[in-house]
């Protein structure tokens, strides 16, 4: 369209239809994905890439645009995944992934940036910068894997804290870099880092704890505002983090974190909701970064590409992760998996775009070589990672946690539990008085094959039971803690230490 052409009702009405085929060309292929192997992001790109210059010929060269619409996707898919993310199984890992965000970062920024200069001929600032770029995982390509990969707990704690962690000072280290005049001294930059780090951490658990408590305190009208009062605060802790001159990418994670294990009402459908905006962000901004880049414009910048890759995929990440994991009892196995699982995706994509708005000297170059890095090594880490797991014989196939959700009754001051049992849960054979759910609590009814009868003490459990349970106020936390660990452990959990606590 151009400019200044008014939007019609007859323009509106194709752009919404290329739209709506985008999204649903980009449905499928999850669906084919799935089977062969292939990262969706590359399709999703693809899709862009098919739409823009090189190929129907839509014209898009707004990088300041994409970087706007690119934060606000990583806003919306760190979200989701801090809202997936179980606390218990972080945990154990926050420390070790905490340095792998920090001091694995400045390691690999360092390692990649000197390869740039002396290998691939770049200046130095040049060479930082894109040494930044792809120094941090990409939350969506991490999250994405490891619902399909079984890893230990606190692998895929390390992973998910790793991704969601240093997205917060890489960005910062991007727009130092990308500052027009000189560049900050290193101290200064460790100070800035530590500064905007504490910052957003203080906002982002300080309004995911209110967030929290009032969602759990406030009966809304509608079930369906639930996930929308939950976007919403995710929004508003990156929006308060970034004003107050801190991290808002780590004030919505933690934000997102905290809400995630807080038991809030309803919440499969916050849940459901939360993880289609993510795929929603990512397919939209995988498009966009698509129709961004001009492919015939790539071809000198594959060698430096794959030289600058090489030595972050076998150099620069696995050095990373043997220092900042040094401390912690990592067997050699899950270290080397670390070091595979480092996979870029679209966050590198979008950092890049900082230094083109900043008008650096040679950033269509910084970005067309991010771009074939990302490309190239996704498509290599991504479809072996499974394959790798098996091979270090670390995959850990666990029953699936049960599904609950839970709904206010405030004026009887109780809840109501909604229990799903999956096929895998341990929770199948076991009797109803088996439970021993706190006093307070009662399994009510259970819908079985669509019929629906009052249990008694006796009744044993099956698989693709729901239940309902009433519970209240006081007990309604233990009762909760009490049917997942029982899904987990059975009718010992108490004994297998996956009691209630």
């Amino acid at each position: 369209m151009r400019k200044g052409r008014p939007l019609t009702v007859h323009h509106l009405n194709e752009l919404l239809l290329i739209c709506s085929l985008v999204l649903l060309f980009a449905v499928v292929a999850v669906r084919i994905s799935s089977h062969s192997g292939l990262p969706t992001l590359l399709i999703y790109l693809g899709i862009g890439v098919a739409i823009g210059t090189d190929g129907i010929g839509v014209t898009f060269n707004d990088a300041e645009l994409t970087q706007v619409l690119g934060y606000a996707a990583l806003v919306v898919i760190l979200a989701e995944g801090g809202l997936g993310t179980k606390w218990g199984e972080i945990k154990p890992a926050l420390p070790a992934a905490a340095v792998l965000s920090t001091v694995g970062v400045a390691v690999s920024v360092g390692l990649t940036a000197t390869a740039g200069h002396y290998v691939v001929g770049l200046d130095w600032r040049q060479a930082l910068i894109i040494g930044a770029v792809v120094s941090s995982t990409d939350a969506a390509a991490v999250f994405s894997v490891l619902r399909t990969v079984p890893l230990p707990k606190r692998l895929t704690g390390v992973l998910e804290a790793e991704s969601g962690f240093n997205d917060a000072p890489v960005v910062i280290l991007v727009v130092a870099f990308s500052s027009q005049g000189h560049m900050e001294p290193w101290y200064t930059l460790i100070g800035t880092i530590a500064l905007e780090l504490a910052i957003g951490a203080v906002v982002g658990l300080a309004i995911g704890w209110l967030g929290a408590y009032g969602l759990r305190h406030v009966a809304l009208p509608a079930s369906g505002l639930y996930p929308i009062a939950v976007i919403a605060i995710a929004v508003t802790a990156y929006a308060g983090g970034a004003l107050a001159h801190g991290s808002g990418f780590l004030a919505v994670y933690l934000a997102s974190l905290l809400m995630g294990n807080a038991r809030l009402p309803h919440w499969p459908a916050t849940r459901g909701f939360a993880e289609g905006l993510g795929w929603l962000a990512q397919i939209g901004m995988f498009v966009l970064l698509g129709l961004l880049v001009t492919p015939h414009e790539l071809g000198d910048d594959i060698l430096p590409a794959l030289v600058v890759g090489l030595v972050l995929t076998v150099v620069a990440r696995p050095v990373s992760v043997l220092l900042s994991t040094a401390p912690f009892p990592l067997l050699w196995r899950e270290k080397a998996l670390l070091s595979w699982a480092g996979l870029r995706g679209a966050v590198p994509i979008v950092l890049a775009t900082i230094p083109v708005v900043s008008d650096v000297p040679g950033s269509s170059r910084i970005f067309n070589i991010v771009f074939v890095l990302v490309i190239v090594y996704t498509l290599v880490q991504g479809p072996t990672l499974p394959w790798l797991a098996t091979r270090l014989r670390l995959e850990e196939p666990e029953p699936a946690d049960l599904g609950i959700e839970s709904a206010p009754l405030e004026r009887l001051r109780g809840h109501l539990l909604s229990v799903s049992i999956p096929q895998s849960s341990k929770m199948h054979g076991v009797e109803v008085g088996e439970l021993r759910l706190p006093t307070g609590a009662a399994v009510t009814l259970v819908v079985r094959g669509g019929t629906s009868f009052v249990p008694l003490p006796s009744t044993m459990l099956r698989r693709g039971d729901e239940l309902l349970v009433v519970a209240t106020d006081p007990v309604r936390d233990a009762a909760e803690r009490r049917l997942r660990a029982v899904g987990r452990g059975g009718k010992l959990a108490g004994w297998l230490g996956t009691g209630a606590a």
